[in-house]
């Protein structure tokens, strides 16, 4: 298998999630550890996703770390070359690359109760670490739905976040599958060039208009020279949103202005009645999340455009056969059908207390403490884990706080003499551990659950996915960033069981009577 190293913290993904967390750990004073990164450079979903017209929807000065702003954005909504060219930026500028470690390939992660570390297989060697940091993300692992005869296809089938550059499309019949964030702006980037485009639609989105436009020079001369201007941007950018969360969460009735917004931008460019009658949701918008784009509608009344109202259901031959059993024909599929979230592949391979795989753990629906710890699982931490994610804001900001609670979990368990010595092969891994006491988890989560029944994302009358199999919505965070900034700035010792050398832990759920939480804590309420 190659290397073997030992190492205090172990980051797994490179994303920002990732890139964040080494910033922080240099930050606390901590250089013994190494970020696990499976492909060849780093970037995480904004490496990934390279395909035609891909952009985030987020304010470029929002999006960013607030620690590392960026004068030097080239527009209002940035696309995916300059995040990716950010994100190393970040990695040169704080001094990352000796830590990182591409090409390695996260296949097993065990939990040594003996030596209270974590074991780590990858592609390219073994390693041992007293932390681990999992910062893979929800959207690293693209989801393709099995329809029948895909197989057989002879034409091209590629995923958006696998997009083929290789593959020409000009001239060729393209079927677009889906209407998500990637397929809106997919299908005006290739509209242009392609000889039909087909567009499965199962479910109509709510889409804005996007006020995009080019940051003028002189704009990043004045953050350049005075780096507060930016600062204010992004605290203004941060403030209107912060506003909007009452909205979702509490009255999504007030949503009424916006959704005529948007049926007024469906309007503006399709004239056909029946298209628009087509491409306008019947759910409440804030449901899914709301899609921004000024080119989305225009490219769909373009003549070499069709919309099947209808999702795939069956591949024969070239033909491709909708369930309302409209048929199209066409020479590569592009699937535009999100990742596994609610169902992330890496769960299968994080092996916990008593030899539990966080998949096993998780069967029921994903839960966590503060969205960041995980019962049975001592001495790991999640970035962007359950309900942490925005229908309406920046995760960064998410993630910044996250890395709040990573520090002080740090500092807790050096109180506690959890750190180890220098790092080395011979370390045998820490003195102790913290893990999350079920009674602490099932309090966090009935607490989010109960606000999340009013939301708009619980009421709204979609089908998203923001909700796993059973319909529990374990994604997103049902307040504002400020009060989850609040939840995660310290680690509350009464929530977590302290495991030291020598000592089994065995999972085992507490009394409803363990469910209280100390007074003068931050809760969810």
């Amino acid at each position: 298998m190659g290397q073997h190293e030992h190492v205090r913290v172990a980051v797994i993904g490179s994303g920002f999630g990732g890139l964040g967390a080494a910033v922080r750990l240099r930050r606390e004073g901590i250089t013994d550890f190494v970020v696990l990164e499976r492909a060849g450079s780093v970037g995480g979903a904004w490496r990934d996703n390279s395909y035609p017209g891909c952009a985030c929807d987020i304010p470029s000065h929002l999006y960013s770390f607030s620690f590392a702003p960026n004068p030097d954005w080239p527009r209002s909504f940035s696309g995916q070359r300059h995040i990716r060219a950010y994100l190393e930026h970040v990695a040169d500028t704080f001094g990352l690359r000796p830590h990182l470690r591409l090409d390695h390939d996260m296949l097993l992660m065990r939990w040594d109760g003996d030596a209270l570390r974590w074991e780590i297989e990858t592609s390219r060697g073994t390693f041992t670490a007293e932390v681990v940091v999992s910062a893979t993300g929800p959207l690293s692992d693209p989801r393709t739905p099995e329809i029948p005869g895909l197989a057989r296809f002879p034409g091209k089938v590629f995923h958006s976040a696998r997009w083929d550059h290789s593959y020409d499309l000009r001239g060729k019949r393209v079927a677009v599958i889906g209407t998500g964030a990637s397929a809106i702006q997919i299908v005006p980037a290739i509209q242009p060039e392609v000889g039909r485009l087909t567009l499965f639609q199962r479910t109509p989105a709510w889409v804005l208009p996007r006020f995009d436009r080019r940051i003028s020079a002189p704009e990043r001369r004045l953050h350049r020279a005075l780096p507060l201007t930016g600062a204010l941007r992004r605290k203004l950018l941060w403030g209107i949103r912060e506003l909007q969360v009452h909205a979702f969460t509490k009255r999504p009735n007030e949503l009424g202005l916006v959704e005529s917004l948007a049926k007024a931008n469906i309007a503006k460019s399709v004239k056909d009645p029946a298209l628009r009658a087509e491409l306008t949701p019947s759910y409440r918008i804030g449901c899914k999340r709301i899609l921004l784009s000024s080119t989305y509608y225009p490219a769909l009344a373009r003549p070499n455009v069709e919309v099947v109202a209808s999702g795939l259901a069956e591949v024969r031959g070239s033909t491709l056969v909708a369930v309302d059993g409209t048929e199209a024909e066409a020479d590569a599929i592009v699937f535009g059908t999100g990742f596994h979230v609610t169902d992330m592949p890496i769960a299968e391979r994080v092996v916990g207390a008593d030899g539990i795989r966080l998949a096993e753990a998780w069967k029921d629906g994903m839960r966590s403490l503060r969205g960041a710890t995980a019962v049975g699982f001592p001495n790991w931490m999640t970035i962007i884990g359950p309900n942490t994610g925005l229908g309406n804001s920046s995760m960064i900001l998410m993630i910044e706080s996250q890395l709040n609670y990573l520090a002080d979990y740090l500092r807790q368990l050096d109180g506690l003499g959890g750190r180890g010595g220098p790092g080395g092969s011979g370390e045998t891994g820490a003195r102790v551990a913290l893990v999350p006491r079920p009674s602490a988890v099932s309090a966090w989560n009935r607490r989010v659950q109960a606000r999340m029944e009013r939301t708009v994302w619980n009421t709204g009358g979609c089908t998203s996915w923001y909700l796993d199999e059973s319909g529990r919505n374990t994604t997103v965070w049902p307040g504002t960033t400020a009060e989850f900034r609040r939840a995660t700035r310290e680690v509350d010792l009464s929530e977590y069981e302290v495991i030291r050398s020598g000592r089994h832990l065995r999972v085992v759920e507490e009394p409803a009577g363990g469910d209280q939480v100390p007074d003068g804590k931050e809760v969810v309420r």
